[in-house]
């Protein structure tokens, strides 16, 4: 295939939608293809015309499939075309090895046209020095307001919230308040409710836009606005603030300060990128691979899997030296050491089952007193219901396999014990994490695995000890 960025044969000269991405939603290897050609040949106009039409989202999927050398020249040769808006839609180790390589007057000459939130997400992991410098040059309003969200801790509502919003006053009519709308040029570029505030921006209440473009002109703001207010504290955790509008079924939401005073607004757009990296932050601790990327180096993706696994080392020692006390039990019936893996296996995975139930109850708030009580009781009987279940057959299997209708009995007793503990400590050992005040995501799996091997281990062995006189 011919990578002349000319050649008719393998590249349109314009540029389809469905040309982008294939059929499986991929970026098009053609059209990545005709873009590399274009960067090597240092095509500037061509590059500008191939990424015009792409969203933010599909320059971020692009920026991601070529290697960092071409990142860097795809941005400097797109100049001011470039719309970094893009960095907020890519891994944060690519954007921060990207953002390295460029100068700092580029950077603020990018963030300055972009809405608060975007520029606060870009900003914020740069090193201290090059962010005083960014922010030095951009003009003085912008500056103030996003230093201001920056120092809002992480990941809190005010890092995310947007500094544009419409506030009115309360004796304003709907007619005086859509001439200001018409007139004022600085608006939002989109809004779904006004605020009404006092002298001192505390707001009074609300009014969406469906109710306000109903009503006739000479109604007074006060007559409209909803007074019924769901406001977010600008230092409360972004995760808080998104299960604020999952209760409440809100598209936007005021944010105060420690004064309450209107600060800003979080918009549902924002609350979904916080959803899904909640949702990506606890998968990724429940396996104890901390915040990794596939973007990440090999030797970052190491650093950051040893912990846990080094802990995982000493619980398996621990399981071993369990096994260790029943050698002399083992040693004179071997069909125990062909058995053992499968209760202390069920007994996790059992484990798991339940600790995954808990870990999401407790990171949406679900538990109260009643349905802590409930759950911890279903969850008891659902691992001893279980525990029947599959202690009748792998019974009837073992019975069967080595003929040895005894070895089944205590087969079936051991899986019973463990099926039972699982369902207990895939509850309390999560429930012990939060009381602690240690992520339940993080350890839950290392000690509800640890419990089930042991427990599996000490009561299949001690059992068919005890029952065959083995001891």
């Amino acid at each position: 295939m011919s990578t002349d960025p000319d050649s008719s044969a393998d590249f349109d000269s314009g540029i389809d939608p469905d040309v982008f991405r294939d059929e499986d939603d991929r970026i098009s290897p053609l059209w990545l293809e005709r873009l590399r050609a274009f960067l090597s040949a240092g095509r500037a106009d061509d590059i500008a015309m191939v990424m015009a039409p792409l969203h933010a989202a599909d320059v971020g999927d692009v920026l991601e499939s070529i290697n960092a050398d071409e990142r860097v020249l795809l941005v400097r040769l797109l100049g001011d075309r470039f719309d970094y808006s893009a960095l907020t839609e890519i891994d944060e180790s690519v954007r921060t090895q990207l953002m390295e390589e460029l100068p700092n007057a580029e950077i603020a000459r990018g963030v300055a046209g972009l809405d608060n939130d975007d520029a606060v997400a870009i900003l914020e992991d740069m090193e201290q020095v090059d962010l005083d410098e960014v922010l030095a040059k951009l003009p003085t309003f912008e500056r103030l307001s996003l230093k201001r969200s920056l120092d809002f801790p992480e990941d809190s509502a005010g890092r995310r919230m947007l500094t544009d919003f419409i506030a009115i006053p309360p004796f304003w009519t709907v007619g005086q308040t859509i001439d200001y709308l018409r007139r004022e040029h600085e608006l939002p570029d989109e809004f779904y409710q006004l605020y009404v505030v006092d002298a001192a921006y505390q707001v009074l209440g609300t009014i969406a836009l469906d109710k306000f473009i109903r009503a006739p002109r000479t109604t007074p703001i006060q007559d409209l606005m909803n007074t019924n207010l769901v406001l977010v504290d600008a230092n409360e955790d972004q995760e808080e603030a998104a299960r604020d509008f999952e209760r409440y079924d809100l598209i936007e939401v005021g944010v105060v300060d420690e004064s309450n005073r209107l600060v800003g607004v979080l918009t549902i757009d924002d609350i979904v990128d916080v959803i899904h990296e909640e949702a990506d932050e606890d998968i990724k601790l429940l396996a104890g691979v901390g915040d990794e990327d596939i973007s990440d180096s090999t030797m970052y993706t190491v650093r950051s899997r040893v912990p846990w696994l080094i802990v995982n080392l000493f619980t398996a020692v621990m399981t071993s030296m369990v096994i260790g006390l029943f050698n002399a039990t083992i040693e004179q019936m071997v069909a125990l050491a062909v058995l053992m893996p499968i209760v202390a296996s069920m007994g996790g995975n059992a484990g798991t089952q339940t600790m995954t139930v808990t870990v999401r109850a407790l990171s949406m708030r679900e538990l109260d007193g009643s349905r802590l009580r409930r759950l911890i009781s279903r969850e008891m009987i659902v691992g001893l219901i279980n525990g029947l279940i599959f202690a009748v057959l792998i019974g009837l299997v073992t019975w069967l396999r080595f003929n040895n209708l005894q070895l089944g009995a205590v087969i079936a007793v051991a899986m019973v014990i463990n099926m039972a503990v699982a369902g207990t400590a895939g509850i309390l050992i999560p429930l012990t994490l939060e009381k602690f005040k240690a992520d339940p995501a993080i350890a839950s799996s290392v000690f509800v695995t640890t419990v089930t091997d042991v427990v599996g281990f000490i009561a299949f062995l001690g059992i068919a000890g005890l029952w065959f006189g083995l001891f």
